[in-house]
């Protein structure tokens, strides 16, 4: 298995807009998604490294363009768009979340359930179920968002995405409601999260060690990346950052991750530093983008979803984006 490597640099020209093929994904669709536009520094970007030094990561395979984290979505990420043409720029990573059946067999997939999402809005599939207690034919079925495409084993997955293009698997809850989110556990708790972790982290590793594509693992569960460390700690890993940098930063160094995927409201130096209904302290002594750098970690930043969104975060120094959209690189007229 490859080596993932943290701060590297893809050079891949200034990216083109999507092409007018009916994909989702213009300038207009990210303004919807997020409401900023772009500035009058616009036309200065080219000569800053707005693209040459930015790893575009694709956020289940650009969900805000193709049904997230199916077949479709991490090929048409990959080649730059679906079919023979090209359409946008292709992504430097693909980021693809995973879960086990209750089965075992490991599928890309964000959600707990299958047709409801937590507070009881309408799901991603046509099923109904939790994903780790539903048997893999019925999960496998689904039909993701209304399309004809279905949700995918990690596999199917794998096998979409070329050797040039690494992979971030972000692992999700295996099945259990007493998981901490996002937070250092003590030893007592982390024993105990690790077994139920355990199986499913040597599932995937082994599965992913057959592919010669760069491999991060992410996780906003610490059990998951102990796991990792425990089975293979040549596997680069990331802690998802929540609603506490301190917290981050403890399971960051812990583990001696080789990056941080951390909200765009962590970031100094843009004007979304500190503005979340999610945190409730002062982030200001805390620049991640030195930390990142005296650490030598890649700083990602997510859920990127507009052009200016990812100027801000360009600026203040961040190493990757973590997109829904192909065109956040692109400089816009």
């Amino acid at each position: 298995m490859s080596e993932y490597i943290g701060r590297r640099t893809f050079v891949e020209g200034t990216a083109a807009t999507l092409a007018s093929s009916g994909i989702a994904g213009s300038t207009a669709a990210q303004e919807s998604n997020g409401g900023e536009s772009g500035t009058d520094d616009a036309t200065d970007t080219e000569d800053e490294g707005m693209t040459d030094d930015t790893t575009l990561i694709a956020h289940r395979g650009f969900a805000g363009v193709y049904p997230e984290n199916t077949e479709l979505a991490v090929e048409a990420a990959s080649f730059g768009g679906p079919g023979t043409q090209t359409a946008h720029r292709r992504a430097d990573m693909v980021e693809v979340d995973v879960v086990p059946t209750a089965d075992g067999t490991l599928v890309t997939f964000h959600d707990n359930g299958l047709a409801e999402r937590d507070g009881g809005e309408r799901g991603l599939t046509d099923t109904e179920g939790l994903v780790f207690e539903t048997d893999t034919d019925t999960v496998t079925n689904a039909t993701v968002l209304g399309t004809e495409e279905t949700v995918p084993t990690l596999e199917t997955v794998m096998d979409a995405i070329p050797p040039s293009v690494a992979v971030n698997l972000e692992f999700k809850n295996p099945g259990s409601d007493d998981l901490a989110f996002a937070e250092s556990l003590s030893d007592q708790t982390l024993s105990t999260q690790r077994e139920l972790w355990r199986p499913y982290t040597e599932r995937a590793l082994d599965l992913v060690s057959e592919y010669d594509n760069d491999i991060l693992v992410s996780s906003f569960y610490e059990a998951a990346l102990a796991t990792v460390r425990d089975y293979d700690d040549s596997v680069p890993v990331a802690f998802l950052f929540w609603d506490s940098i301190e917290e981050g930063l403890e399971v960051t160094r812990r583990y001696d991750c080789d990056a941080m995927n951390v909200p765009r409201h962590m970031v100094q130096g843009t004007p979304f530093f500190n503005d979340s209904e999610y945190i409730d302290s002062d982030l200001s002594d805390i620049d991640l983008v030195d930390i990142a750098a005296d650490e030598d970690r890649a700083l990602n930043t997510w859920t990127v979803g507009t052009w200016y969104q990812a100027w801000e975060l360009v600026q203040a120094g961040v190493d990757g984006l973590i997109s829904d959209y192909p065109t956040v690189l692109s400089i816009q007229d």
